[in-house]
């Protein structure tokens, strides 16, 4: 299992990637953001990995 995140230009907020990978749009948790993330603007290679092992990573 792996962990990757990305980081909210705007207001530093840490996401973690496989939460976009299952919502693929997120609205920024941080307080007072109006930034919009997508699975689509990670790297290729982590959306592939993802998507590939969708089930190692599912929160239910």
């Amino acid at each position: 299992m792996r962990i990757e995140t990305i980081t909210c230009p705007d207001c530093g907020t840490v996401l973690a990637a496989n939460v976009l990978e299952s919502e693929r749009v997120l609205k920024c948790p941080g307080l007072e953001c109006e930034a919009v993330h997508r699975f689509a603007d990670l790297p290729e290679e982590v959306q592939r990995h993802y998507e590939t092992n969708a089930d190692s990573y599912r929160m239910d």
